[in-house]
């Protein structure tokens, strides 16, 4: 069973309210580093390809793609997260001020790198290997409390509280704990999760799984509707939240809350790389429920931002005119 379908105009009415709406964003922030070359021949060396080089550039990855995602949608954001001490914390930083996002809530920790992915690949976007620089033990001690003090002080007056979890350290019980205390009948807590954390996620409002990580959790596979709804009311008992989003790539997503349950066909129409997809689905699913969007309204509206960004190559945005115009195609 589907859900209702979207009209474009309450979409727009929706999509209108995200200017200027504060989100906390609180995860594993990261800067995603592309080498770009030519690949002509195989090394003499080892079976490995040569590649040339013709340019480099950089990307917000993580935590911080949702914070990008975020504004580019209209929202204003706080971030917090962990960096080292290092030159890849100073390109972070300085790609966070040019998306216009605040660097205040970052915690420094001079014992562990800011978490780095280098990706070299093709001039064809085929990807050759990735190198990634990273630290990925929990934060404790006198770091865990800086941390959960700058959640709490950042997060005061958001509209929405929201975490993005890649186990990299940041995302702990006792940081759940401090977003769950602040969350309300009008303030919404979404995790985008991985399973390894499935019990620190008590409390949530919603949380965005993908099918994989779903199968992992419940020991079911997830082929079907049917499926998908069984796994969907499993998670939502194992995480104790009040609803779960599952995203299943090709086959759309499954929304499992107390107010409605269906799913949400894809809406792709082309597929160059699912990179950030997930970053992209949880900050306009979060940003739709801070609007009044109901549940099934916001995971529509993911759903459409996610068949966008996956049709370019990367960590990719979507600006609210694109989210609109999607919604409004037939």
């Amino acid at each position: 069973m589907n859900l209702p379908a979207l009209d474009a105009r309450r979409a727009v009415e929706v999509v209108a309210r995200f200017d200027g709406l504060h989100v906390l964003v609180v995860g594993d922030v990261m800067l995603d580093r592309f080498i770009v070359g030519r690949v002509s021949r195989i090394s003499p060396e080892a079976p490995v390809p040569v590649v040339r080089f013709e340019s480099e550039y950089l990307r917000l990855g993580g935590a911080a793609n949702v914070a990008h995602n975020l504004v580019t949608l209209g929202g204003h954001v706080s971030l917090v997260g962990v960096v080292g001490i290092d030159p890849a914390s100073a390109r972070l930083r300085d790609q966070l001020a040019a998306a216009g996002i605040s660097a205040e809530g970052l915690v420094e920790d001079r014992n562990r790198p800011t978490t780095e992915k280098v990706r070299i690949v093709t001039e064809r976007n085929q990807q050759v290997a990735r190198i990634d620089y990273e630290h990925d033990s929990d934060v404790s001690g006198d770091l865990a409390r800086v941390v959960v003090a700058r959640v709490r002080r950042l997060g005061a007056d958001s509209k929405v509280l929201l975490v993005s979890d890649y186990v990299k350290g940041t995302i702990t019980r006792h940081v759940v704990e401090a977003l769950v205390a602040l969350k309300s009948t009008n303030r919404a807590v979404v995790i985008d999760p991985k399973i390894a954390h499935l019990s620190c996620y008590a409390g949530a409002t919603l949380v965005t799984p993908n099918h994989y990580e779903v199968e992992a959790a419940t020991h079911r596979r997830v082929r079907t509707d049917d499926d998908a709804r069984q796994a969907a009311r499993d998670f939502r008992a194992l995480a104790h939240s009040d609803g779960v989003l599952i995203t299943r790539g090709e086959a759309g997503m499954w929304l499992s809350h107390d107010t409605c349950e269906g799913a949400v066909p894809a809406v792709a129409r082309e597929v160059s790389d699912v990179t950030g997809a997930g970053d992209t689905v949880v900050a306009t699913l979060a940003l739709a429920l801070a609007a009044g969007a109901t549940p099934a309204e916001a995971a529509i509206l993911a759903n459409h931002a996610a068949g966008i960004v996956v049709g370019r190559f990367g960590p990719a945005t979507v600006t609210p005119d694109e989210l609109c115009a999607s919604v409004g195609q037939p």
